[in-house]
Formats: C-alpha cells, sequence, structure tokens
C-alpha cells in the first residue's frame, strides 16, 4: 500500500509544478519523495514522508531504542506513555529527515531549507499525530484522504506518471 500512496502524493506533488524523486536510497536508507518547485525566482524544497496503512495495528513510530534494550520488541503494539511515544517519535523524525547523511545529500541537490512532511493515512492511535506536531512545530502533516480528494477535483491538464491511478480512482465518478 505504501508504495501505491507514494505515488499518489508523487502525482499531487506533480501536479503543483514539482520536479520529484522518489524512493532516494542512501545505503540502508531511504528517503520516500523529494519535491522540488521554482517559483516567483525561489526554490521550494520539499522532503516527504509516507506512512500509508489500510489497517494500522501499531505505532507509527517505534519503541524507543532504550526501552528496546529491556526486552521490548521495535514494532511493538503494546500501549506506550506519552513519554514513551516522543522519545520515539523524535528517533523516527530523527531517523526519517535528520541523519547526518541525508542532509548532507539534500544540499548536494540544492543547498536550501528543505521542509519535514509526513503524508498519513488510518492511524492507530490519534494521540502519537498529537505528539508529532509537539515534538516538531514544523513538521507539516497531510492526509492521504485529502490528496486524493484534491486529485480527484482537480483533473489537470499536468499530469505525470501516477495519472493512471488517478483516472481508476475518478472511475466511480462516472
Amino acid at each position: 500500500m505504501s508504495l501505491l500512496a507514494e505515488e499518489l502524493v508523487e502525482e499531487w506533488l506533480n501536479r503543483q509544478g514539482y520536479f520529484t524523486i522518489r524512493g532516494l536510497k542512501l545505503g540502508n536508507d531511504e528517503m520516500d519523495i523529494l519535491a522540488i518547485r521554482y517559483k516567483s525566482g525561489d526554490v521550494e524544497c520539499r522532503h516527504i514522508e509516507v506512512q500509508a496503512s489500510i489497517d494500522p495495528v501499531s505505532y507509527i513510530s517505534k519503541v524507543p531504542k532504550e526501552i528496546q534494550k529491556g526486552g521490548r520488541i521495535a514494532n511493538s503494539a503494546k500501549k506506550r506513555s506519552d513519554e514513551e511515544l516522543r522519545l520515539g517519535i523524535r528517533e523516527w523524525l530523527d531517523k526519517k529527515f535528520n541523519l547526518a547523511k541525508k542532509q548532507r545529500k539534500l544540499q548536494e541537490l540544492v543547498p536550501k531549507t528543505w521542509s519535514h512532511e509526513l503524508v498519513i493515512h488510518k492511524v492507530k492511535h490519534r494521540r502519537e499525530i498529537d505528539l508529532f506536531r509537539e515534538v516538531d512545530k514544523k513538521l507539516v502533516i497531510h492526509s492521504l484522504t485529502d490528496v486524493v480528494a484534491e486529485l480527484k477535483k482537480n483533473k489537470s491538464t499536468n499530469k505525470a506518471a501516477g495519472s493512471h491511478l488517478i483516472d481508476l480512482i475518478n472511475i466511480t465518478n462516472d
């Protein structure tokens, strides 16, 4: 599901005039989508991670490493305290956005400030999303449902590689 969600987000960005790179690998790490757009003589740079699940069974973030040392598995669905969530979210944000090798690569591409954005679909624990916003006040969170609704509404002629997927979604509107 995640790859299809990434394709939808990439199409949404392309229709807004962004040049995109999807799935840029750096060793064992990957950046889901990088988007660059020239507008009014300036460059907009966005780093977007996509987390999509039809039936989520756990949290987006992992159990913090320190707690894992005590025997809890990384993807444990067991209820977590707000403090455990905050620690796990910080680690998740660092891994997804702040690794030095990722920062170097972004600056090689375009030496500007890159936004940090997260596209989500359904989540198991809504509280985790509130804490993502609390931990990183600059993080922009988008709903995949809103992205798809905008794509369905805006039948732009600026179509890209994901347009066939949008055409399939739009069949239900005919």
